[in-house]
């Protein structure tokens, strides 16, 4: 979005504006003068290229692309006030994003020069923007230590309620463009291995028909990494195995179907032609299961911790494809979710040994932040991916 709709100042003019339906009374309550309200009007209107006012001898009247963005702005603010009030009330009238930006680069670099060389600036630009910041804050926004610099906690929250606020601030630009019938923005999904091979594709394949150009990023990685980058506004979502209680109170989990997990082993394996398997013999044989702390590994330790047993050995991964590999060239077992290894199974690339594991049933669905309001093409994925079972 451009510099205009980033310009804190004039967003809370335009806030103003939307309440009052009048330059002279938002004028009034931002203490500028009338001119200065109308020209920051214009700035944001040129920078959309879009009314967001209709102007009438009774006043400013917001359009409907002017609610849009006055959502999503209201929305910003929310996130926004708050931290920086706890610091100082008069940041929430000096704080500018360019010292946000500076701020949060900082946050994760935990040095000026790695922060600087992100957002593209000279060093000592952003060391003044967070003097500025801390000058108006009357208090240190870091601790230097012998590692680099460490951010308060006042500071943190700060930075993640400005990264939250920035998103709010992008996720209006797909809004009002929705309402041209163009695509922009985009949607990043936290994709943990079910998803990977079995809701995705089906969910993308659906999506592109409807969206050809959005642009969509799968990221892969440990649930604790993609849980942190789904709080901080880095992922959209996260698809895969729900946490029984849920991990933290700012997520919210929905169900969309359930999962068992299942025991494969490649078709030349001693116990692929067998019609019964005691616990006692899988445990004599080598293992590929998932890490330790995932929904998965619990319910494979519990199958043999209860009768006091342990596998010969086991190897941690969550890649089917491994699991895959070692299971047609060895005797290693898997212990997967059973929709997860479908496609394998239905392909005659992996054998469903006949153990019964009904009681693993667990559930499987959309974990996003709390309070969070998707875009329209964002609200069309899940719609899909809703509909898959």
């Amino acid at each position: 979005m451009t510099a205009s709709v980033h310009n804190l100042r004039h967003l809370r003019v335009f806030l103003s504006v939307v309440d009052t339906c009048s330059v002279t009374r938002a004028a009034e309550i931002c203490h500028l003068s009338q001119p200065a309200v109308t020209q920051a009007l214009s700035k944001i209107e040129r920078s959309l290229s879009a009314a967001l006012f209709t102007r009438t001898p009774h006043g400013l009247f917001v359009t409907g692309l002017g609610e849009i963005l006055a959502t999503r702005v209201r929305r910003a603010f929310r996130y926004l006030d708050p931290a920086l009030s706890e610091l100082s009330p008069r940041l929430r009238i000096v704080a500018t994003s360019s010292q946000l930006e500076a701020l949060i680069a900082v946050c994760e670099c935990q040095n000026f020069s790695l922060a600087a060389r992100k957002l593209g600036l000279a060093q000592p630009t952003v060391h003044r923007a967070i003097t500025q910041l801390e000058q108006e804050a009357a208090r240190p926004l870091f601790e230097r230590t012998s590692f680099g610099i460490v951010a308060t906690r006042a500071t943190q929250t700060l930075a993640q309620a400005a990264r939250l606020a920035f998103l709010e601030l992008e996720q209006a630009k797909a809004d009002l463009a929705d309402m041209h019938a163009e695509e922009a923005g985009r949607i990043v999904i936290g994709a943990m291995p079910l998803s990977r091979s079995f809701v995705l594709p089906r969910a993308i394949a659906e999506f592109r028909k409807l969206r050809p150009k959005t642009p969509i990023q799968v990221l892969e990685g440990p649930y604790a990494d993609l849980l942190s980058g789904l709080r901080r506004g880095e992922i959209d979502f996260l698809i895969g195995a729900l946490r029984d209680p849920a991990p933290i109170g700012d997520v919210e989990q929905r169900q969309l179907f359930t999962d068992t997990i299942v025991v494969v082993s490649g078709h030349d394996h001693p116990l692929a032609a067998r019609e019964e398997i005691s616990i006692e013999e899988l445990a004599t044989y080598p293992w590929i299961v998932a890490q330790t702390g995932t929904p998965i590994r619990r319910h494979f330790d519990a199958l043999f911790g209860d009768l006091g047993l342990q596998p010969a050995s086991i190897i941690e991964s969550s890649s089917l494809i491994l699991m895959r590999e070692l299971a047609s060239r060895t005797e290693h077992l898997g212990c997967i979710s059973h929709l997860q290894a479908q496609a394998e199974l239905s392909r005659g690339l992996l054998v469903a040994l006949p153990f019964d594991l009904r009681h693993t049933a667990r559930p499987i669905g959309i974990t996003l932040r709390a309070n969070w309001l998707p875009t329209a093409a964002q609200e069309q994925f899940l719609t899909l991916v809703s509909g898959i079972e």
